[in-house]
């Protein structure tokens, strides 16, 4: 069985034919970042307008790359949210246009249960049930996977995600957007110790995450050196805030694994290409003997694999949408 997924919820135009859920036939994805890279982070009308300009190419060099043609196609998985709004009526309205021509099933596709199947590509061992922790540039969630198309929020931010709370710090590091990866290479040559930012934990028993705290002490920080016109290390600043955010994340993740009896573990989201997080979440997987599931980089950012592999899972549990499905900007998980 075959979908030519779409994904269009930020600033990358993404189409990828999956068979089964499981197998990539083709993925390609066109990513703007060099384009909003000179205003320092997305511009929504722009994302927009270049998804609109480039989304019939993309279609073209993913049906090629999987030597197929839409005749083959069995149903359509698209994005419906959560994202920019204008970028998903992009892809909602191009997946809809294709369903109506070819007149095969439509399957509106969660983009946070996308990051979680994104491991299913890569891991094609990989079964429900597990915990997943997903962390990106707008999300951080802790879920309970109980079945391919089961999920349950167990902890989600309250204010910044993560991957927002890396951008910002590396804003003010004055580092090129996007800041993520820029922090990630610093914190290499850095000490993470040097520097004793804050660890919010919430309540007890809290899964919560709140990163809003963290960035503000960062910035605290910058602005009494600069006061004092003393000199900052910014690897220091870079590898002690990654830290921080580091403990957080794994002890929420692991207390979780540990009060639900569950031995696996699967991270996703485009933080999950941080390397540092990955360092220590092996290393903790090890040591508490979690089988632990990260996709490949490719797989961490966006795309429409991961698109198609959760609207498969959908679409097999009965799920079908109609063609006056409505795109969600906010749309919870």
């Amino acid at each position: 069985m075959k979908t030519l997924a779409i994904e269009t919820s930020c600033d990358e135009t993404s189409i990828a034919v999956i068979e089964n859920g499981r197998k990539i036939l083709s993925n390609i994805i066109s990513t703007q970042i060099e384009t909003h890279k000179k205003f320092g982070g997305v511009v929504p009308e722009i994302a927009s307008r270049m998804h609109v300009e480039n989304i019939s190419q993309i279609l073209k060099s993913a049906l090629e790359e999987a030597n197929i043609n839409l005749d083959d196609i069995d149903f359509i998985s698209v994005t419906q949210g959560p994202g920019l709004v204008g970028a998903l009526l992009v892809g909602m309205s191009f997946a809809k246009a294709l369903s109506y021509s070819l007149d095969i099933p439509l399957v509106g596709v969660n983009h946070i249960k996308g990051h979680i199947c994104a491991n299913y590509l890569s891991h094609q061992d990989l079964e429900p049930p597990f915990i997943a922790l997903v962390i990106s540039g707008g999300h951080t969630y802790l879920v309970d996977v109980s079945g391919y198309d089961e999920y349950k929020v167990i902890g989600r931010t309250r204010d910044d995600a993560v991957g927002e709370a890396f951008d910002k710090v590396a804003r003010a590091l004055g580092l090129p957007y996007p800041g993520g990866p820029m922090v990630d290479k610093l914190a290499k040559t850095g000490n993470p110790e040097a520097i004793n930012f804050p660890r919010v934990y919430l309540e007890e028993k809290s899964y919560d995450f709140s990163f809003s705290g963290l960035k503000t002490a960062v910035l605290n920080y910058l602005n009494q050196m600069k006061l004092k016109k003393e000199t900052i290390s910014i690897e220091d600043v870079a590898a002690s805030f990654q830290m921080s955010v580091i403990d957080v994340l794994s002890e929420k993740t692991f207390r979780l694994l540990k009060e639900t009896k569950k031995n696996k573990l699967v991270i996703a989201g485009g933080v999950a290409a941080n390397s540092g997080i990955r360092d220590v979440f092996t290393k903790k997987a090890i040591e508490n003997d979690i089988e632990l599931y990260i996709p490949t980089i490719t797989l961490c950012t966006d795309n429409a694999a991961m698109i198609g592999s959760a609207g498969y899972y959908s679409y097999i549990s009965g799920n079908k949408s109609m063609l006056d499905l409505k795109v969600d900007a906010n749309l919870s998980l």
